[in-house]
């Protein structure tokens, strides 16, 4: 089984040096870190970091990848060495993108495994919940969600995929309230889900999370050897990773989400960790970006079991192994794809 390597995610203005085998990172000339770079899987600036050519080259060299975000965590860039993988696999993914049978399978399983780990998460929150009210609109929209689950079934294009994965959502985030402790509920419920820029606390939290849940679903694929542009339940278009968002969305409510609920219910993220900016943008302050990244990281070091798998292994593999499969069902050695459910 794979190790899972950190991820160095450098979130103050600063000098990344490379010393020897070591990556030195250097605030107002006053060394921060030092860490092994055997030790890194890849490297991700937030704002204004500044990156040597040698640790560029040397990241490259070892195929390690250096992604670029700004302060709020949205995509800039992403620099790598050389593309790795089989050249045939990625014919194979390219020839599907023509198979609009393929295209609606696969969409179908993707759906399928959000809402399945959606209703997981309602759920849950309804045995869990102090107030029966909240407890009743929780099983509710898990209802609501199960019925959207046996139309998906029946789907005949990807449109109406798309709607009743559209539709599920605006029901599961308008819920999202019901999972947020009524000391929390007034400053992080969230109204409905706002992107660019998030317009609420919990927006601004959850649009951090999928940033780097998206990084890793990406480097997955890469992993692989499959092309993250091209996907078939999103709609491809230029400096989009589609595959990578068809990845992420069995991950978004059991990754990302649950973990945002427990920052904010046990008050480790609090009202006052966010700052309005001018427009309505809400973003994180910067010791609490920190904190949400050291749990980020420590969420993926949890142990779970993968129903294809005889064993226990780090939640933060699960893209990685989610992405083998993927690449299995392309080369036509498995039939379907198989989402992973949360159980």
């Amino acid at each position: 089984m794979q190790t899972l390597l950190n991820t160095l995610y450098l979130t103050l203005p600063g000098y990344l040096h490379l010393d020897n085998d070591t990556l030195r990172f250097e605030v107002e000339q006053e060394t921060r870190l030092r860490v092994p770079l055997h030790h890194i899987g890849s490297v991700v600036c937030f704002g204004d970091v500044l990156v040597s050519p040698a640790v560029m080259g040397r990241l490259a060299e070892e195929g390690k990848a250096l992604v670029l975000l700004d302060r709020n965590g949205r995509f800039k860039c992403r620099l790598e060495g050389p593309i790795s993988g089989n050249i045939l696999l990625r014919q194979a993914q390219f020839a599907y993108a023509n198979s609009p049978e393929f295209a609606l399978a696969h969409a179908k399983a993707c759906i399928a495994g959000k809402l399945k780990n959606s209703r997981y998460v309602l759920l849950r929150g309804a045995r869990d919940a102090n107030e029966e009210a909240d407890a009743e609109g929780l099983r509710a929209t898990a209802e609501a969600l199960a019925i959207n689950l046996r139309h998906l079934e029946s789907a005949p294009t990807l449109d109406v995929v798309r709607g009743l994965e559209g539709e599920s959502a605006r029901r599961y985030f308008a819920a999202f309230s019901y999972l947020i402790r009524n000391d929390q509920r007034a400053a992080f419920t969230p109204d409905g889900r706002s992107r660019r820029p998030p317009q609420d606390r919990m927006n601004a939290l959850l649009s951090f999370l999928y940033s780097m849940l998206m990084n890793d679903c990406r480097t997955a694929l890469e992993s692989v050897g499959l092309d993250p542009q091209l996907g078939y339940l999103h709609t491809v278009r230029p400096g989009r990773a589609a595959l990578a968002l068809d990845l992420m969305e069995e991950f978004r409510s059991i990754l990302a989400d649950r973990l945002a609920l427990t920052l904010v219910n046990r008050k480790q993220l609090q009202s006052d960790d966010f700052e309005e900016r001018p427009g309505g943008a809400v973003q994180l302050h910067d010791a609490a970006r920190k904190s949400l990244i050291l749990a980020y990281q420590e969420r993926k070091q949890e142990l779970t079991s993968h129903p294809l798998l005889d064993q226990k292994l780090a939640i933060g593999l699960l893209p990685q192994i989610q992405a083998r499969l993927l690449a299995r069902v392309i080369r036509g050695e498995a039939e379907d794809y198989l989402p992973y459910l949360e159980s």
